[in-house]
């Protein structure tokens, strides 16, 4: 059965949704989101630290992960009273679950990739927000990537696309 996709292009819409859907787990993919692809630290530890400072805005979340197929790593993780914050760098998505083994349910992966982010929400049983604004200066992977997961999106996904913007589904 497909799973629950929607397709939005800010972060204040995305933590509106997450507000509306009572989520308990939010994972973050970190680029380009939380930080830019190859961008300093100290763009990384802005990052983080401003999607912490959101979560006064979401109450019922529990459990916010940052997770990463790269490298990377911030200096430090913030703390919040009443939210464990995790960060996961070589994450592995959408292979490896065993990190997100156990958290509270219902969860939104968070990710400008179908093909990573999108089916790692799938295995995980969770909404998939994909975050899609229009970019500049994407990288060549990351665009093949995307092209790709538009491919794969019909088969995994059901939901709404924003309506700006072209329907690539195919669908009327």
């Amino acid at each position: 059965m497909p799973a629950a996709y929607e397709q939005l292009t800010e972060l204040r819409s995305v933590l509106a949704r997450v507000r509306e859907l009572s989520v308990r787990t939010m994972i973050f993919d970190v680029e380009p989101l939380v930080a830019w692809w190859d961008s300093s630290r100290e763009s990384l530890d802005r990052g983080v630290t401003t999607i912490v400072s959101e979560l006064e805005n979401v109450p019922d979340v529990r459990v916010v992960v940052f997770a990463t197929n790269s490298v990377r790593r911030p200096s430090a993780i913030p703390s919040v009273p009443g939210v464990r914050v995790m960060y996961i760098a070589s994450a592995g998505k959408p292979l490896r679950t065993a990190p997100y083994r156990g958290l509270p349910r219902p969860g939104a992966v968070i990710g400008d990739q179908i093909a990573t982010d999108g089916l790692l929400a799938v295995r995980l049983g969770y909404a998939f927000l994909h975050w899609s604004p229009r970019l500049t200066g994407v990288p060549m992977g990351p665009k093949f990537m995307y092209f790709l997961g538009q491919l794969a999106r019909p088969l995994f996904f059901t939901g709404k696309r924003p309506s700006t913007g072209p329907d690539l589904s195919g669908k009327a």
